[in-house]
């Protein structure tokens, strides 16, 4: 009953689908219910690597094919969009990932052999084409049961309880309107690229202020020496190296100055961007997609600090070397105020080992150190009240830091953070777990395999197995629609 009720909601948000008793599959594609043999497809050369010019294709070129997909395999056209965006960012993304999957939906290829289709009859089954990889999704998902347990199908190309939720939502959200798809997209793509704008502008900054820091250092080091010559030659000597060196260095301080302007101008282009994304991010769909924070009923009060959601943020359960946790998460994500706290220190040019960095004291008294971000927002200063899920800067990797992540850490650092409650309430739901199982929160177990043999499209280490596979998504959320 509870996947029927899945399939409800997602049918009844989308549509105009064409159920399953409705669609018939053109004599030139391949039934659902059969994966191909061994050999019987042709595949382009090099066809698991990425070609050359990658296929892009505008939004209405997208909708056609999601559309045409869903009807001949009687799978809802707004689940092949919100995989398609969850996968490859609409084909922005298309790999290898780090486990090997390829292409427009990222398939292993292992499973695109049993199930890619040459959709478009150019004579090759082609996982960069987005015609092929899409259709050969909806053929995916058919073979594992779309027409009758959407859940069980969606979970079988991606065994995490966080993934089905993530698709569904998205598919939910998407059959509102057809134009909110593309209008979320939009606003994505000018989120992101305001952060990237700002982490380009504050490493530039960064740069020419280690440069005329290094000339400041020099110019000391002469005038020191100036003053211990026992010689007036020497010391005049000394002195005219210090005021050459003084030259350079007003040089480096125009170039600082002039950086820090344009780090302000990003910053403040990030923030309008900011604004615009916030009034479609009430939607938990929509939130995850423009990383909005997450707020936890069972957090006490504590706000997940990195956004984007268990898709791409990810954290362990120990640390390499004392309590704390890294929080791992692509460059530019946004970081938040985790509480109700006031901004003890915060320090803009990299530390050595903690990089761009803050201390606050949250409302419970708990005192949280931030390192290795990128930049700080600007209101992050000493003295600075910060609500929770307030914007505070983005992931960086500045200091000792061998990847983008956020440190954090309680000072002084005795407890480890992932074992407070508040943390561990968000697995699953803003972060999922790198070294053990992400939980599956409220969902009755049962059994959740494709058809014929199939696994999985790609492997998640760590998340739950078929047997453990969640038997239906979670109650329907009100959905609140956003404007542009």
């Amino acid at each position: 009953m509870k996947r029927l009720a899945a399939l409800a909601l997602v049918l009844a948000a989308c549509a105009g689908t064409a159920h399953a008793d409705t669609f018939s599959i053109s004599p030139a594609l391949p039934p659902a219910g059969v994966p191909n043999l061994p050999g019987t497809i042709a595949l382009p050369v090099s066809w698991t690597a990425p070609p050359a010019q990658p296929q892009q294709l505008d939004y209405a070129q997208l909708q056609g094919i999601w559309q045409r997909a869903g009807t001949t395999y009687g799978v809802p056209w707004q689940v092949l969009a919100a995989i398609d965006k969850v996968e490859s960012n609409f084909g922005r993304n298309m790999g290898p990932s780090s486990a090997g999957a390829i292409g427009w939906m990222q398939f292993m290829p292992s499973t695109w052999l049993r199930w890619g289709t040459d959709a478009n009859g150019d004579g090759v089954a082609d996982p960069w084409n987005a015609e092929d990889a899409i259709f050969s999704a909806a053929r995916y998902l058919a073979a594992s049961g779309a027409s009758h347990d959407i859940y069980g199908a969606v979970f079988s190309y991606n065994h995490a309880d966080w993934y089905v939720r993530e698709v569904l939502d998205l598919a939910r959200l998407y059959g509102q309107d057809t134009t909110i798809a593309f209008s979320l997209d939009k606003l994505q793509v000018q989120l992101e690229q305001a952060q990237k704008d700002v982490v380009a502008a504050s490493d530039r900054l960064v740069a020419a202020e280690k440069v005329a820091r290094a000339y400041g250092k020099r110019q000391r080091a002469w005038l020191v020496r100036a003053r211990r010559e026992q010689l007036l030659s020497d010391r005049l000597s000394d002195e005219q190296r210090a005021g050459e060196l003084a030259a350079v260095r007003h040089g480096a301080l125009v170039r600082v100055g002039r950086a820090r302007a344009a780090l302000a101008s990003a910053q403040r282009l990030l923030t309008a961007a900011q604004a615009r994304s916030q009034a479609a991010a009430f939607n938990p769909a929509a939130g995850m997609v423009l990383q909005a924070p997450n707020y936890s009923s069972a957090s006490g009060g504590y706000v997940f600090p990195v956004g984007g959601g268990p898709g791409i943020v990810s954290a362990a359960h120990t640390h390499h070397d004392y309590p704390a946790v890294d929080i791992a998460a692509p460059e530019g994500s946004p970081e938040y105020a985790l509480a109700d706290s006031t901004v003890e220190r915060a320090w803009r040019y990299p530390d050595p080992a903690c990089g761009i960095g803050m201390t606050v004291r949250a409302f419970d008294g708990q005192v949280w150190t931030y390192c290795h971000m990128a930049v700080l927002d600007p209101a992050v200063v000493p003295g600075a009240t910060l609500e929770a899920g307030q914007a505070v800067g983005l992931v960086g990797h500045t200091g000792d830091a061998s990847g983008p992540h956020l440190h954090l850490q309680l000072q002084p650092p005795i407890e480890w953070p992932q074992r407070e409650a508040w943390f561990q309430s968000y697995a699953g739901t803003a972060f999922s777990w790198q070294d053990a199982p992400t939980p599956v929160r409220g969902l009755a177990s049962s059994s959740s395999q494709p058809v014929n043999g199939g696994g999985p499209v790609f492997a998640v280490v760590g998340e739950p197995t078929p047997a453990q596979a969640p038997a239906a998504p979670p109650a329907q959320a009100p959905v609140v629609l956003f404007n542009r």
